[in-house]
């Protein structure tokens, strides 16, 4: 059995960082929409901010799961590029409509075209979910099956109601916390 490198420093920060932005976004969102409506102002704008420095990471950590997936055949190397092509599509979809939020003008000259509107967010959970079963499945096993399901868990309830997103963001913290461990963690078989 070959060994899987170790989690990095930046992908334990990443595990970290995005629940907490997640919940920061969500806790000022629901703040935001005490009055009634959604934007614009403070809570808005530090809440998007939160929100876009979320993706940012959420990219960067697609990308850092894809070093941790043991891609011994050619069929894993293509899954595991596939599955970190789609998750950094994803990401950055979220970010383009992100920053179109935080600056309308951009929204009104540069919309995100209405395909990439429910291709994006798919692709990014697709990506995202299926680097994360890649590290439950193979062997040596990476995460613990509860892992991506609690991912799994994290977007449904979201999709149900984003007003969701402080609760989803602990399911989603306590998905990614395995990998907050300083070595690879690892899962008996």
């Amino acid at each position: 059995m070959t060994s899987t490198p170790p989690a990095t420093r930046l992908s334990r920060l990443c595990c970290v960082l995005i629940p907490l932005l997640l919940l920061s976004y969500g806790v000022l969102r629901l703040i935001d929409g005490m009055d009634g409506t959604h934007g614009p102002g403070l809570a808005w704008d530090l809440g998007h901010l939160c929100f876009l420095a979320a993706f940012l990471l959420l990219g960067t950590l697609v990308r850092e799961l894809r070093g941790l997936v043991p891609a011994a055949g050619a069929r894993m190397r293509t899954a595991v590029r596939a599955a970190t092509a789609a998750g950094l599509f994803g990401a950055a979809c979220f970010v383009w409509v992100i920053l179109g939020d935080l600056f309308p003008a951009l929204a009104d000259t540069a919309p995100l075209p209405a395909p990439l509107q429910l291709a994006g967010p798919l692709a990014f959970q697709l990506g995202l979910l299926a680097l994360l079963i890649m590290l439950v499945t193979t062997r040596p096993r990476q995460l613990p099956v509860w892992s991506p399901a609690l991912v799994f868990l994290f977007f449904l309830l979201i999709t149900v109601n984003l007003d969701l997103l402080p609760l989803a963001s602990l399911l989603l913290m306590a998905g990614l916390t395995p990998l907050t461990r300083g070595h690879s963690p690892r899962v008996a078989q």
